[in-house]
């Protein structure tokens, strides 16, 4: 199984140039603790997460330790300026983690594992050419291995043409997939996330349905509250 049959194909970005509070608000509007950073090619050149935000001069959690001009003097000349500019700076790219560990659509799932235990990450960003086409989080796993075969299996080509074919039939349907997931495993289609709309919930099953091989559907999603859905559309 490799990365493409499990990523997220809706990944929400923001621009380096972005504010750290515009980061904060559009993963509070969208639910998710981590943002891929991208510059103005598109091109994947950090990530922001919640941890990156937690200790912030707004926030008067800049230190556990007194001010920043006491650490000044009393840390490394480099650590107390980098830990400086990691919690005053206004701009995404002064805040983001960098350089970005990133894999490709076909890195298997136990390379992505190690990764994400590796280096204490949530998420990795799936490149292609150097531009996003995914990412893949701790949540994408475990949603696999609650609907993987006791015994291991490889994903069948079956199983990632059927994938293919779900992706682009939402599109085609207009449904807004910013907020789902779909894994196929054996034939049987999972649906993963949130919809606007109990219309949009039955077109999602339709597209399911229009899928061929498809042996099974498995609704895993619900409506969103309308106030999220309000926040959402305020992006």
């Amino acid at each position: 199984m490799q990365a493409k049959d499990v990523m997220t194909t809706w990944a929400a970005t923001i621009p380096s140039s972005a504010t750290v509070q515009q980061a904060a608000e559009l993963m509070f509007r969208r639910g998710i603790s981590g943002l891929p950073v991208v510059d103005g090619k598109g091109r994947v050149v950090g990530i922001i997460s919640e941890g990156d935000l937690v200790r912030r001069a707004e926030l008067g959690t800049e230190s556990a330790h007194g001010s920043w001009w006491l650490r000044l003097l009393t840390l490394p000349s480099g650590n107390a300026a980098a830990d400086f500019v990691k919690t005053h700076a206004m701009r995404v790219r002064d805040v983001m983690t960098k350089p970005v560990i990133s894999i490709t659509e076909s890195t298997p799932v136990e390379r992505i594992a190690l990764l994400l235990e590796k280096h204490r990450i949530k998420r990795v960003p799936v490149l292609r050419a150097g531009l996003l086409v995914g990412i893949v989080s701790r949540a994408d796993l475990v949603r696999r291995l609650a609907i993987a075969h006791p015994a291991k299996r490889a994903a069948s080509a079956s199983d990632r043409s059927m994938r293919k074919s779900m992706l682009k039939t939402l599109r085609d349907a207009g449904v807004d997939a910013s907020y789902l997931n779909v894994s196929v495993g054996g034939g049987v289609v999972h649906l993963w996330g949130g919809v606007r709309s109990d219309a949009e919930k039955q077109a999602l099953r339709v597209a399911a349905e229009a899928v061929p091989d498809v042996r099974l559907i498995e609704d895993h999603t619900f409506v969103m509250p309308g106030q999220l859905i309000a926040a959402m559309g305020s992006d």
